[in-house]
């Protein structure tokens, strides 16, 4: 069995995020929208994640404090940050055939709070 290989890109600290449980104008929430995919595009780039065949992404909220979250209330922000890693090639598609995920955890407190992205490679289909 050949080892597993694993990236973590950690996109800049406080970028505005989607929230489902926030009513936002839809021009709002595809600038958005575009803006976190098009920064996950940039950092999965730099990362230099290769090609994958099929990979299981979980997504990582550092909040900026302690307050109770729900951290699934971003997972549109997630989908934004997943479409990106596609956009840069690591994955040919995010349907089922390609991905396992995002799967969505609550990180430590980090000023300013930011998304962190963690792509694990699998084997075959």
């Amino acid at each position: 069995m050949n080892s597993l290989r694993m990236w973590t890109v950690e996109l800049p600290a406080g970028e505005a995020l989607l929230n489902a449980n926030r009513r936002i104008h839809h021009h709002a929430r595809a600038r958005l929208t575009r803006n976190l995919r098009g920064i996950a595009y940039w950092c999965v780039r730099e990362a230099k994640v290769p090609h994958l065949e099929r990979a299981h992404i979980v997504v990582e909220y550092r909040p900026p404090d302690r307050r109770r979250r729900d951290v699934h209330n971003l997972f549109p922000s997630a989908k934004a940050a997943v479409d990106g890693v596609v956009d840069a090639g690591v994955l040919t598609d995010d349907s089922d055939a390609y991905l396992i995920g995002p799967d969505m955890r609550l990180g430590a407190v980090e000023p300013g709070g930011r998304l962190v992205i963690h792509i694990t490679e699998l084997e075959g289909p």
